[in-house]
């Protein structure tokens, strides 16, 4: 049967390793991921480089910090980056296409379904996708910041079998190896749980990783929630990308959630970027988390941020640990009034808002299972 897998490339690789020059790797890519799509599996590629591309032919020795400098390097380099991709797999007979993303693209529900089905037909027609973030046009608080997380949100749009995330480091450990000759690699991560804990202990500096390794474990969290495997590997190796493909034990494995979160909910919890906090008392967790319920005004403890009605937002506990994302019926300024009202209160002091907060068909869990002992019972 066959499988669609994305491939994520950064910067670093790019720049060419043990010899090879920037074409030589890109080549040795086009080989393994044409040999892969001859078999009759789907493939896409999320590539960086462009704006490298761009300063080396401006022969600018230092990257610009201009966001227009940066955008404008990225409008020179990505021709280039696409001329040396065509003509790397135009040897092996296979056709690719550009699709160049902003978050904006994919934080919009029309334009996520466009982008999917975009992508889903180009791989019908035995394309290669060859996709990076819009440098050119996107603005600050649009973009992506690193294309670990774009390459995750193509894997959801494309209901993806696995994520292959290539980078400069061999695999994750438990701390710097540079540094401690105890740190152990970790060949396996299992579940959410474990995902979780070493999310949060790289944001304490505790899990050693280089390129961005807080990035790509939020990228694993976002896939792996959505039901597709992803592996960490070393792509300096030029044989790596071909054993993975075959099979072979590389770097380091995320395991698949068993409970994935489902199909049309998966934009949800991880495209649109959330625009405030809502915190809930333990009774709104509960039915929340056990119930399948809707969110009412009456659970609702506090709010944070200023949003508009239909905003994305966040769903939290009172200790602040996120439970779930949605889509906020009322604008923050409306919920500010109604915050503990029951829903008969709301209609009779806000007639022209809603029941419900955040229906449950606009609503996602976001929180692994064990969540809910945590949040003790009301007595």
């Amino acid at each position: 049967m066959s499988r669609t897998l994305v491939v994520k490339v950064g910067t670093s690789l790019l720049r060419g390793n043990k010899g090879l020059s920037t074409a030589q790797f890109i080549a040795g890519l086009a080989a393994s991921l044409s040999a892969e799509r001859a078999k009759g599996h789907g493939v896409a590629l999320v590539t960086s480089g462009a704006v490298g591309l761009g300063c080396q032919e401006l022969g600018l020795e230092t990257r610009p910090k201009l966001v227009e400098e940066l955008q404008a390097a990225a409008a020179i380099g990505q021709g280039q980056l696409m001329g040396l991709y065509a003509h790397a797999f135009k040897s092996h007979a296979q056709t690719v296409a550009q699709v160049l993303i902003t978050r904006g693209d994919l934080a919009s529900r029309r334009r996520f379904l466009s982008a999917s089905r975009t992508l889903q037909q180009l791989l019908s027609w035995n394309v290669v996708p060859i996709i990076n973030e819009n440098d050119t046009l996107a603005t600050e608080e649009l973009r992506f910041g690193d294309n670990d997380t774009l390459s995750a949100l193509v894997a959801v749009a494309l209901q993806a079998d696995e994520l292959i995330l290539l980078t400069d480091v061999d695999r994750l450990y438990s701390s710097d190896p540079r540094q401690n000759n105890g740190a152990t690699p970790i060949d396996e991560v299992q579940n959410l749980a474990q995902l979780d804990a070493l999310q949060t202990d790289a944001g304490t500096g505790n899990v050693w990783g280089t390129g961005g390794i807080t990035t790509k474990l939020a990228a694993a969290r976002i896939a792996t929630a959505s039901g597709i495997q992803v592996r960490l590997a070393d792509g300096r190796d030029p044989l790596v990308l071909s054993e993975l493909l075959a099979g072979r034990c590389h770097g380091t494995r995320f395991l698949a959630s068993l409970s994935p979160i489902p199909d049309r909910k998966r934009w949800l919890a991880h495209a649109p970027v959330p625009q405030g906090d809502l915190l809930v008392d333990e009774g709104a967790a509960r039915a929340l988390l056990d119930k399948g319920a809707s969110l009412l005004a009456i659970g609702i403890i506090k709010v944070n941020g200023e949003f508009e009605r239909q905003a994305p937002v966040r769903i939290l506990t009172s200790d602040g640990l996120e439970l779930g994302r949605g889509l906020c019926a009322y604008a923050s300024k409306e919920l500010q009034r109604c915050l503990g009202l029951s829903s008969h209160l709301v209609q009779q002091f806000e007639p022209q808002l809603p029941e419900v907060v955040i229906h449950r068909d606009q609503l996602v869990i976001t929180a692994i299972s064990s969540v809910s002992t945590t949040i003790p019972a009301k007595l």
